[in-house]
């Protein structure tokens, strides 16, 4: 696993440490919201609603107090010079000059009018919030739905080259959990966030409507606010970024160790796998830590500070009070005081749940910025711009001088050329790393060619549509992949319209049909992961049978009677011979039985044909392909010779094999 979870993280590291740009980040957002522009808009509207609502109240309760419960109470302030006029517009009030002239009465049905429009006002407040954040979350659902729909879609375009560089651990976690964090942060956090920064602003200028120089000394704290508030989110989004990698890099370990449970358990790796875990998980104990860290500090910060600003509002407006002058030429009053406080409070409210919030934002920017790094990986195999449709392949296949590799100056094939004729069976036999698996990927174009062409009927394969082109080819490799679905489901892959008729009879064409109606539910057995529940060799038959059904004018076996036995084989081959009828097939085969029938047999050698013809030919000339057969295949043709002459059908009795054996 690239080294083990210290090499994995350095890989991860490297793709998290490139620059990143928050505002493109945000705007790559904006996008997916495009289609939603008209519930945006309504909730902005019930944003502004709410925030109205809850400037509103501070002022009213100030009214409260000097209009009816302290009427005439700062009429200490009249006639001093540079005071304001009778008029408190905190309480937006006219003072009584005569504090009986209103009646207890008139006093209880004013304060019990402004106690119901606060009622209203809470009321306003609580609807239009559950209605915004429910648009909100209908809205960010949706555009997960398509983000996701995207990631899925464009895995599924890159090129192989991209999947033997990277955990499917990691891409799983860019789904799942970096998707979460986005999820919770449009659920939740972004509009509490935006309607905080609203209420700020709208705060703010009330209070500097009221006295600008009593809102210049309550918002006194605010650049220290703003300064800590930067500060410990810029280091948060590092730290998150670091856990949404660490996070990927812990999915990658349990992926791999599940898969290779078997193996594990085999070689008594359990304490390494265990140990190794535990370095992962730990590395995302620490990052989890340093971020929590950040985000932990700045709450109490920030309260410490509101809390300094509500002391100042108290302070500076009780000595005004208690000594009957004016703030710097403004009346003060106790409703005076009282709004300024709720107002403080208020604007500290907002500041300290975006401190909070902010964080979460900033790992669902984190999360966002691993899934569009992701988006942005542009594959390496595209259509050309002048692709066309591959038109129906005859089977002619041809390499001309063909060098290949998967790294930049490493070539693993080099000038390879040879030609296939229309229904010919090519073998392509060779020691570990030869190139035979390289050269049958070239043909329905998973990895392109650095230097020649590979050619169908005489087009250049990388001149047409992939999916044309592989819509006409069916491979059927060693490492068979079944699906977690019913027996009909996994043949049918071949050919998604076929009908269950033929799915059957292709079934029988790969002889697999006897252990299929064996099966618990016949062809509606369910099988597990990667089809658990059937023996390899019963996987590799369903494979076959997948491909047969697909009836593809070419056909690549990589391996495809390894994993089976002799007896099972022979009835493979026999499936195959009518199978490959009219097709051109390319063989790899470690087989003496698929050699043998081979029309056309190359011998690769460290990347180029050393040899090719047939194999009686081949055997004759005692080159290469001799030294290769005598070490490999000639333990199994004496032993396939003496089970033909063995067979009861051959003239030997029960006794005489007996003996024989």
């Amino acid at each position: 696993m690239f080294g083990g979870p210290d090499g994995m993280r350095r890989m991860m590291s490297q793709e998290t440490s490139k620059p990143k740009n928050l505002s493109v980040t945000l705007a790559r957002f904006g996008g997916f919201f495009k289609p939603y522009w008209p519930v945006l808009i309504l909730v902005g509207i019930l944003a502004i609603l709410s925030t109205w609502a809850q400037v509103t109240v501070p002022g009213l309760l100030g009214q409260a107090t000097d209009c009816y419960l302290t009427p005439g109470a700062a009429q200490t302030f009249a006639g001093i010079p540079g005071a304001a006029a009778t008029t408190n517009s905190a309480a937006n009030c006219t003072y009584i000059t005569n504090s009986t002239a209103l009646t207890n009465p008139e006093r209880l049905a004013g304060l019990a009018g402004l106690t119901l429009k606060v009622i209203g006002l809470f009321l306003v407040t609580s609807i239009a919030t559950g209605l915004m954040f429910y648009l909100m979350s209908w809205s960010g659902q949706h555009v997960l739905l398509n983000m996701r729909e995207k990631v899925f879609k464009h895995l599924h375009n890159l090129s192989l080259s991209y999947y033997a560089e990277h955990e499917a651990g990691d891409l799983m976690s860019r789904i799942t959990n970096d998707m979460e964090t986005i999820q919770q942060a449009l659920s939740f956090a972004l509009i509490s966030v935006v309607t905080g920064i609203m209420l700020l602003i709208w705060i703010s200028y009330k209070m500097v409507k009221l006295s600008l120089p009593y809102a210049l000394l309550s918002l006194v704290v605010v650049p220290f606010m703003a300064i800590a508030t930067l500060w410990f989110s810029s280091q948060a989004r590092k730290a998150f970024r670091k856990t949404r990698t660490e996070m990927g890099s812990v999915n990658a370990e349990l992926q791999e160790s599940i898969s290779s449970v078997r193996e594990v358990q085999a070689f008594n790796r359990e304490e390494e796998n265990i140990s190794n875990f535990r370095i992962t998980n730990a590395a995302n104990r620490d990052a989890n830590v340093r971020a929590v860290a950040y985000t932990s500090a700045l709450a109490p910060t920030l309260e410490a500070l509101g809390y300094l600003a509500l002391a100042i509002v108290t302070c500076v407006g009780g000595i005004a009070l208690l000594n009957n002058q004016p703030l710097f030429g403004t009346v003060v009053s106790i409703g005076l005081v009282i709004t300024f406080l709720t107002y403080v409070q208020r604007f500290n409210q907002p500041i300290q749940q975006i401190a909070v919030l902010w964080t979460n934002i900033q790992s669902a920017i984190a999360g966002g910025e691993r899934i569009f790094s992701l988006l942005d990986v542009q594959p390496d195999l595209v259509d050309a711009p002048e692709a066309q449709p591959m038109p129906h392949i005859l089977g002619n296949v041809e390499f001309n001088n063909v060098t290949a590799g998967y790294q930049e100056g490493l070539h693993v094939l080099k000038e390879v050329s040879f030609a296939a004729e229309p229904g010919q069976t090519v073998a392509i036999v060779g020691p570990t790393g030869a190139g035979k698996t390289t050269l049958i990927n070239l043909i329905p174009r998973f990895y392109d060619v650095v230097g020649g062409a590979v050619t169908i009927d005489g087009i250049d394969v990388r001149y047409v549509t992939g999916e044309s082109l592989r819509k006409q080819i069916g491979i059927v490799l060693q490492d068979t992949f079944l699906f977690s679905a019913s027996v009909m489901e996994n043949i049918r892959f071949g050919r998604l319209e076929a009908s269950d008729e033929e799915v059957m009879e292709a079934a029988k064409l790969a002889h697999a049909d006897s252990f299929i109606e064996r099966l618990p539910e016949g062809y509606k057995t369910v099988l597990g992961e990667r089809g658990s529940g059937v023996s390899q060799g019963q996987r590799q038959l369903i494979a076959i049978a997948r491909a047969a059904l697909a009836n593809p004018r070419i056909l690549i076996l990589d391996e495809a009677t390894s994993s089976v036995d002799t007896r099972t084989e022979r009835l493979i081959q026999q499936a195959l011979e009518k199978l490959l009828e009219g097709r051109t097939s390319f063989v790899i085969a470690h087989r003496l039985s698929t050699i043998k029938n081979a029309d056309q047999l190359l011998v690769l050698d460290q990347g180029q044909i050393v040899e090719r013809g047939k194999h009686s030919e081949l055997l004759a000339r005692k080159g290469f392909y001799y030294n290769l057969y005598m070490s490999q295949f000639r333990r199994e043709d004496t032993e396939e010779s003496l089970s033909d002459q063995r067979s009861p059908g051959n003239g030997y009795k029960a006794g005489e094999l007996a003996a024989a054996s």
